[in-house]
């Protein structure tokens, strides 16, 4: 429980508390306005409560999410299966990229416009009318 109560945890609490209370008070002035025949305030009334509700369930999920602490990494990779209720977290692949080989193409046209694409990306600041070729 004392990770709860860092400064950090303490901010949370503190910003659930003031949300909560403001979108209770926001649904509680809309309820006061439907009442005095504005009726588009009805809809806002019911989604003050709402707002307030996310903002509970988001705290409360951060709450659990900090309790149950880090996951224990397994030692080896085949030991555990994976735990169904915890999302898999891969690294991204780094690919390096190597330019494909030309190997002569027997179509002028797609030779030429790879002319033109390399010049593009030679010239950055270039339009394509200004392309020499």
């Amino acid at each position: 429980m004392k990770r709860l109560w860092t400064p950090a945890w303490i901010a949370r609490h503190v910003a659930m508390v003031v949300l909560v209370v403001g979108f209770l008070a926001l649904g509680w002035w809309q309820i006061s306005r439907a009442a005095s025949g504005n009726t588009l305030s009805w809809a806002y009334a019911v989604e003050w409560p709402i707002f307030a509700g996310f903002v509970v369930f988001v705290w409360w999920r951060e709450v659990r999410h900090t309790l149950r602490g880090p996951a224990a990494a397994p030692e080896t990779v085949g030991d555990a299966a994976p735990d169904p209720g915890v999302p898999a977290v891969r690294r991204p692949v780094r690919v390096a990229r190597v330019p494909a080989p030309v190997d002569a193409p027997d179509d002028a046209d797609l030779t030429e416009y790879n002319r033109y694409l390399t010049w593009l990306n030679a010239n950055p600041g270039a339009r394509p009318g200004d392309y020499p070729g």
